[in-house]
């Protein structure tokens, strides 16, 4: 049986469901006071350059106006899957009905004998609707 164009799209659009529903994304993101600076996915966002460095007197602290978010999208830790054992009773019936009364649907046909399968038609030596003049209107 061939699938049409429409059952793999769909196909394809399902799987692609699961695999984002799944998937974990880490988004990064630098403030240099009040401006947004850079937006990381997968990398490190970028500096302003501006961060407070290694001074050699640590008893003068001062205050950075740089700061950075961190902001974390989860995914599904794990897929429900269902099998037959968790329906309940009068799902399992109505589902042996559904499919039972499916299959018996369709009737199947008798064998058809052909008895002149084996032997092939007379060559035709002339064209009899023309000999006899007879054409359909």
């Amino acid at each position: 049986m061939k699938f049409s164009f429409l059952n793999k799209t769909i196909a394809v659009a399902l799987s692609l469901l699961v695999l984002f529903s799944t998937l974990s994304v880490t988004i990064k993101k630098h403030f240099c006071g009040d401006t947004l600076v850079d937006v990381a996915i997968f990398t490190q966002a970028k500096k302003c350059g501006m961060e407070m460095q290694d001074m050699d007197k640590p008893e003068i602290v001062k205050k950075s106006c740089c700061k950075d978010e961190i902001d974390i999208i989860k995914g599904q830790d794990e897929l429900k899957t269902n099998s037959f054992d968790d329906l309940s009773s009068i799902q399992k019936q109505i589902l042996f009905a559904y499919s039972f009364s499916y299959i018996n649907l369709f009737e199947g046909l008798p064998k058809q004998t052909i008895p002149n399968r084996d032997y092939s038609p007379p060559k035709i030596v002339k064209d009899i609707h023309v000999l006899d003049e007879t054409y359909l209107i």
